[in-house]
């Protein structure tokens, strides 16, 4: 046994201690936590955010104000005057209270952009303005003339064939002639069943009435009706938004062109080249409508107003945000706040549980409603509105024999026109489909008057039947330029798509979604016979979420010096977006591929001498049903109506019942005679064991069915006191658009 040496012994060895017991730096020594049981409230707390710390600090600042104030006066010997007062405290509380609710009405401007209108207007204004949510652009040509083909879009001709060779019933296909003729015999039968009245010979009376009637000319000055076109300044303007744009002459000098910045409740990604472009010319039609429509012309009073900004139910992030920085950038708001539609428009029914269904001019929305929220898989968005119904009744009429077979739906004028005849003509009741005479008058700048006559026999009830048979619609160009100008939002961390799904649209997506491209396919089973292999490193989550970190643009980088490697090598699953042609790079392409286990007997080389190798990339993996760009959601509106409240009411059949009798449609596409009795007939044949519960109701109080919506934003835009959903400046100023994530009533 060793024994202990001696100080001597050591001196000799060279192994003397000759330090002073001193430590070797004088920063203090941290204990290293217990990893296996450790807990930290960082963001846990409310008062830890900054929103809530500051609307804290607010109520707190009153109420240091008014203690002050009260102090004041008792010290100046008001005594007597405060126990006077004490009775009728109060009263002028009320009163006190009713003045700032008028006041934030009236400095609360209400925003709702659609795909055809903008409604505008002050909280405390009993009804919005209407404004058509175009812009005009000086051009050396029109939006019809820069070969753009007539609308509703007619068969290409030959190079030896005249488009008045072609017989009307061939100008827009087969396969619009057999669904229009199929639909047309669907109805004789269904008013057959019904004890319906009807001609036999009612098509002939129409095609051949039509086809040898002649307009009547009436000179302008007999014309009481006679349209104001816009007149120019000097220089003519660079621009013109609203009603003044679509009364600009086609042959106006200079020319100008129209543009729609919102298409179909997505931007207009189809016509604009830039995507700045589009959002200046959305800020421009709203500049000029609050100059105009507000009477608000100086921007330095616009600090002084707040904003409530109504989006669509299933948003896109990018198009929040962006609107957002517009609004407290551009236009200087003192706050703003967002409210989506469904739920708007359950504020202005005064609904607390109801299924909302919204038909504008090109998109079409159903959510359930319940307790002041939407739920989210029952959201459902639609793309075909009212414009539809317009493009199709024109067609239809074009195939028999419409008189005015020039009208162009391009066309300003042609446009106002079809509107109009929509809405005086198209009828769901089943009672008004007999052999009618019209008339319309056609008013063109610097051209007489023309007076049309014409007949129509069902026309008028089948193009609004496209809402239950879409495929009668035109679908062509819905989907152009989609994802060309704003791709989609991804998070930065795991690499998933950031706008919201539901899984009512999802099914949806499901039944109409075209199969994907071979060569998808083919790299969707090489990855999924990858996966199986045994040998493979099975994938890790956090690890995964840490390394699409690290190779997202969007994220800091680390260190240069070099961390050490996880034990396993993760795959990055890439998102492919290839599958509608969209070439926008996506978090986590760059993905590299499982390592596997060498072979028995194989010789290994060291650790230390083996090269570090890139493993090589995985094949991207087949994009889920929300991600694929290349299908457009079209399905009938009552199977719709169905699909969403059944994921709404998850298999309960108490809010199956309610929702069904709480069904309340709103927007302009459903302003036709008959609709909503139709709508109810149509629900009751699909779901029989509800017969009794269905009812569809209107908005109450004769309010529009247009201004629903708006009408929902003011109310909620006066909630100041208990409305916690406004972004201050201060508060964007510092977090941006994180603020979202806060300041939201649903799960942004």
């Amino acid at each position: 046994m060793v024994g202990k040496k001696s100080e001597k012994a050591l001196r000799d060895e060279g192994l003397e201690r000759t330090d002073n017991s001193m430590g070797l730096s004088s920063w203090p020594v941290i204990t290293p936590i217990n990893q296996k049981n450790y807990y930290t409230d960082y963001l846990k707390r409310d008062d830890q955010l900054l929103a809530y710390r500051l609307q804290n600090e607010e109520a707190r600042n009153r109420m240091t104000k008014t203690a002050k104030d009260r102090d004041r006066a008792l010290a100046l010997g008001k005594q007597e005057q405060a126990d006077t007062e004490a009775d009728g405290d109060a009263v002028m509380e009320d009163a006190e209270e009713a003045v700032e609710a008028e006041t934030a009405g009236s400095k609360v401007i209400v925003l709702h952009l659609g795909s055809q209108n903008l409604r505008i207007g002050l909280a405390s204004d009993a009804l919005p303005k209407t404004v058509p949510m175009v812009i005009a652009r000086k051009s050396t040509q029109n939006e019809s003339e820069d070969g753009v083909e007539p609308r509703p879009k007619r068969v290409k001709l030959n190079e030896d064939e005249n488009e008045e060779d072609i017989a009307p019933e061939k100008r827009f296909g087969t396969e619009f002639a057999s669904q229009y003729t199929k639909m047309s015999a669907d109805l004789k039968t269904h008013m057959r069943q019904n004890k319906r009245r009807m001609l036999p010979n009612s098509k002939e009376m129409v095609v051949n009435y039509n086809r040898r009637t002649v307009p009547e000319l009436i000179p302008e000055h007999n014309d009481p009706s006679r349209v104001e076109w816009t007149e120019f300044s000097n220089p003519p303007p660079e621009y013109i938004t609203g009603q003044r744009a679509l009364r600009i002459p086609d042959d106006s000098t200079p020319r100008y062109k129209l543009s729609w910045p919102i298409r179909n409740g997505w931007c207009n990604e189809k016509d604009y080249t830039n995507a700045r472009l589009l959002f200046v010319d959305i800020s421009l039609i709203l500049e000029d409508a609050i100059k105009r429509e507000l009477g608000l012309t100086s921007k330095k009073d616009w600090p002084q107003y707040s904003c409530v900004f109504v989006i669509p139910d299933l948003y896109e992030r990018s198009y929040v945000t962006t609107i957002l920085e517009m609004l407290m950038k551009e236009f200087s708001f003192a706050r703003v706040c967002f409210i989506q539609e469904s739920l708007a428009a359950a504020f202005g029914a005064g609904y607390t549980s109801a299924c909302i269904v919204d038909i504008g001019a090109q998109k079409t929305s159903i959510c359930c409603v319940e307790e002041g929220m939407c739920v989210e898989n029952s959201r459902i968005n639609l793309k075909y509105g009212g414009f539809d119904v317009t493009e199709t009744f024109i067609k239809m009429m074009l195939f028999d024999h419409f008189p005015y077979a020039e009208i162009n739906l391009n066309r300003r004028y042609d446009f106002l026109l079809a509107e109009e005849l929509k809405k005086n003509v198209c009828t769901m009741n089943e009672g008004s489909v007999s052999v009618q005479v019209f008339d319309f008058h056609l008013r063109v700048s610097g051209q007489d008057t023309r007076k049309y006559t014409f007949k129509a026999y069902d026309e008028v009830h089948l193009a609004p039947m496209g809402y239950f048979q879409p495929s009668i619609f035109s679908h062509d160009d819905k989907l152009q330029g989609r994802r060309k100008l704003l791709p989609r939002s991804y998070d930065i961390y795991d690499g998933q798509p950031n706008d919201p799904t539901s899984a009512a649209q999802s099914e949806i997506l499901k039944i109409i979604a075209p199969p994907l491209p071979a060569e998808l396919l083919a790299e969707d089973e090489k990855s999924h016979s990858n996966a199986t292999d045994v040998q493979a490193t099975p994938a890790r989550s956090h690890l995964n979420a840490l390394g699409r970190v690290q190779d997202s643009e969007a994220t800091p980088r680390s260190s240069v010096a070099g961390s050490p490697a996880p034990e396993t090598n993760t795959p990055l699953n890439g998102i492919a977006a290839a599958a509608a042609g969209n070439s926008t790079p996506v978090p986590g392409e760059k993905a590299s591929q499982p390592a596997v286990a060498p072979a028995a007997g194989a010789s290994q080389p060291s650790q230390a001498s083996q090269p570090l190798q890139q493993p090589p990339p995985q094949p991207p993996r087949t994009p889920t049903i929300e991600e694929r760009d290349d299908i457009l959601p079209i399905y009938p509106l009552d199977q719709a109506i169905l699909a969403s409240i059944t994921h709404a009411a998850r298999s309960d059949d108490k809010k199956m019942r309610d929702y069904l009798g709480g069904i309340m449609v709103v927007g302009g596409g459903s302003q036709i005679n008959g609709f909503h009795a139709y709508l109810e007939e149509r629900l009751h044949a699909l779901t029989p064991t509800f017969t009794k519960e269905i009812m569809i109701g209107s908005p109450p109080r004769d309010l529009d069915a247009q201004v629903v919506v708006w009408k929902g934003a003011s109310v909620f835009g006066k909630l100041d006191g208990t409305n916690d959903s406004w972004i201050g400046r201060l508060e964007y100023d510092r977090l941006g658009s994180r603020l979202l994530v806060y300041k939201c009533m649903w799960a942004y």
